[in-house]
């Protein structure tokens, strides 16, 4: 996420890490999949990949992809979130920062991957959606690969209604230089439709 007038700021007030690790952990001891954004990732990942998870929040796809073989850092604005990663799995590298200014962070660019799951986008500040992806797409190396995951309509986002259109998203990734490759309506990969309320989206670098 980003700064402190984030959507997800403004609906959380910046401490929903404990909370939040809760539902997944009960999630999991209830026997659902926790790991379908870390399993659609891998998916398209070289082994000993590197990876960015932008708005990481717990940690919870970076440390099952670390699990994996894959190299990651998370980066995210929410200090509560963070601290549960870093307890978690404190050998990884966890980064307090918002993604609008992530070239001041100090990361190494030329990630294989850069994730922006959980409603990242539609939950950015108002207004910073373009840069953020900009930021995104700079931190990818050459041919690398941003995934993403949103929500199109009330019913899969935790606001009233959706404050970005996919078209939106779209512009602002082709602004960014990068090509839509495949999109999905769910982790699993199953076909998307026009209207679907959840877009998974794979935007690639091109290759130079």
């Amino acid at each position: 996420m980003t700064g402190q007038h984030d959507r997800w700021a403004e609906l959380t007030g910046g401490q929903a890490g404990e909370e939040y690790a809760q539902r997944f952990a009960q999630l999991a001891a209830s026997g659902h999949d926790i790991h379908g954004e870390a399993a659609f990732c891998a998916a398209l990942l070289k082994p000993a990949a590197r990876v960015l998870d932008a708005g990481c929040g717990t940690g919870r796809i970076a440390i099952r992809l670390a699990q994996l073989g894959h190299y990651c850092t998370g980066v995210d604005v929410d200090s509560s979130m963070l601290a549960v990663a870093r307890r978690d799995a404190p050998a990884q590298e966890w980064l307090l920062g918002d993604l609008a200014r992530l070239d001041t962070l100090g990361l190494n660019q030329g990630f294989d991957l850069v994730l922006a799951a959980g409603n990242v986008i539609p939950l950015l500040a108002p207004g910073t959606e373009s840069v953020v992806v900009r930021q995104l797409a700079a931190a990818l190396r050459s041919g690398g690969l941003l995934v993403t995951g949103m929500g199109l309509d009330a019913a899969h986002l935790p606001l009233p209604e959706p404050p970005v259109t996919l078209a939106e998203f779209d512009h602002w990734c082709i602004q960014a230089g990068l090509t839509l490759r495949q999109r999905y309506a769910t982790w699993n990969g199953d076909p998307y439709d026009q209207g679907c309320g959840y877009a998974v989206s794979v935007h690639s670098r091109p290759a130079v």
